[in-house]
């Protein structure tokens, strides 16, 4: 695409209304363009209408028109979650029209240099990490993309002395064609969105984009113990930066494996301790992962290891993830409803140590969550399934021998079904137990977001 400016008196679609189509529209219509937003849903579900069209932007709701795209639209930006399989993203491929999302928009007109940061799992602990510890070394971080901002909205405000933090999911790295971060990590890849991307390529080669434009003077952030992230090393131009829990690295940041202390490893050789990993603030292997990739880009932005390691020992998390609720006549709960694939909830079970009730179940994408297997009748002694998936995860309790299990099928009614599933897994379990609502699934079957089904969780252990 061109620079967004370049397209002044040019018609343009924005696909999709939410956060980041809405940032997309404002921001070409501020530069001249004739804009045009369309989106499937009824008017009465697209609040952000009425705004926009207050600002003389065209706003069609209620389905597509065949007649949206023509040989006069210049660009599509399109709503990360909408696949490419919609009636206009294939018209615009159809005529040659460049289809890109809210990142590739926003990269051209910002002057500070961008830190992207993705993987299937892990991504909002590390961004926010990253955030906090550029912000106590005095670096002027600006944290955007799936958390805070639209990455439109402040792309305009950002000055050459700030870095622009970045959670990027494969979604929106799919369509971006220019962006070039400074810094880009790629923490880790499971499978997943598979419903989305059809296969692992599509998905994996989604990711990689992050580091497609990257030259000599970047840094690719790379974690050293996956196969999936080392695969691409061949294909960067990049500066490549490691980090590892496993492997005492020549260079890089790592956990040392006799005393779990973690080490930064200068170009010279130098090893420089930032903490041990049991000072950490927030609980589990994955967040050691997670402390060690924000800590590898913090110091290729700058940041001193005094400041990474105060960061470190002070968060607490961020909520939906491992997030601490209550204690309920001794038995307590953690939200961690921001764990959408099986991976993240076996991680999560992983961080505890006592017996743990699960709360799982959502959107079916196709999965047998046979990797649950390992943890159900171990760390798992008792399951509360919800949701589309509710029989394929009783299925494999089944196989595993886990007979404290209750099913809840409330049909679309998610606040009551997930008061329910918390009386359940109360009853369950016992004094000195863990209740933990971690899906292993996304939550559109039955709530708008995780945040969502986060926050119904919550209210109702808070009213047991």
């Amino acid at each position: 695409m061109k620079h967004p400016r370049d397209y002044a008196g040019e018609k343009i679609v924005v696909l999709g209304l939410a956060k980041s189509g809405v940032a997309a529209a404002k921001l070409f219509h501020r530069l001249g363009a004739v804009v045009t937003v369309n989106d499937r849903k009824d008017r009465d579900q697209c609040p952000e209408a009425s705004e926009l069209e207050e600002l003389g932007i065209q706003v069609i709701c209620g389905g597509h028109p065949d007649d949206l795209m023509d040989e006069q639209v210049k660009l599509l930006v399109k709503n990360p979650g909408i696949p490419y399989t919609a009636p206009p993203i294939q018209r615009a491929q159809e005529l040659g029209i460049d289809v890109v999302t809210e990142v590739e928009v926003a990269y051209p007109i910002c002057e500070a240099p961008m830190i992207g940061i993705t993987g299937s799992n892990g991504k909002t602990t590390t961004t926010t990490l990253v955030g906090k510890m550029l912000e106590s070394s005095g670096l002027k971080p600006i944290v955007a993309g799936n958390i805070g901002r639209a990455l439109c909205e402040v792309a305009e405000e950002a000055q050459a002395d700030n870095w622009m933090v970045v959670e990027l999911s494969s979604f929106q790295l799919k369509g971006t064609i220019t962006f070039k971060p400074r810094i880009a990590c790629l923490l880790n890849v499971y499978e997943t969105h598979l419903d989305y991307h059809g296969d692992m390529e599509d998905y994996t080669n989604s990711k990689a984009k992050l580091f497609a434009q990257q030259t000599k003077e970047d840094t690719a952030v790379l974690n050293w113990d996956k196969a999936a992230c080392r695969k691409i090393v061949p294909q960067l131009q990049g500066h490549v930066f490691p980090f590892s829990m496993q492997e005492e690295l020549t260079y890089g940041v790592y956990v040392e494996a006799e005393s779990g202390r973690m080490i930064y490893r200068d170009l010279d050789g130098k090893a420089h301790v930032i903490l041990h990993k049991d000072e950490l603030g927030i609980r589990g292997e994955h967040n050691v992962e997670n402390a060690l990739a924000a800590s590898a880009i913090a110091i290729r932005a700058g940041a001193d290891l005094i400041s990474i390691a105060k960061v470190l020992r002070e968060f607490r998390g961020v909520e939906h993830r491992l997030e601490y609720v209550r204690e309920h006549q001794g038995v307590t709960f953690y939200n961690d409803s921001k764990a959408t694939n099986p991976v993240a909830t076996i991680k999560s079970v992983e961080a505890f140590k006592g017996g743990i009730v699960l709360v799982a179940g959502g959107l079916d994408r196709g999965s047998d969550y046979m990797e649950l297997l390992p943890v159900f009748g171990k760390q798992v002694k008792g399951l509360v399934t919800i949701g589309q998936t509710r029989l394929k995860i009783n299925e494999v309790a089944r196989l595993a021998g886990l007979t404290a299990v209750k099913t809840v099928d409330n049909g679309d009614n998610a606040k009551e079904a997930i008061a329910i599933a918390v009386q359940e897994a109360w009853t369950l379990a016992e004094e000195g137990d863990i209740v933990l609502l971690s899906p292993a699934c996304a939550s559109w079957d039955m709530f708008p977001s995780f945040e969502e089904r986060g926050r119904m969780f919550k209210e109702s252990v808070h009213n047991l």
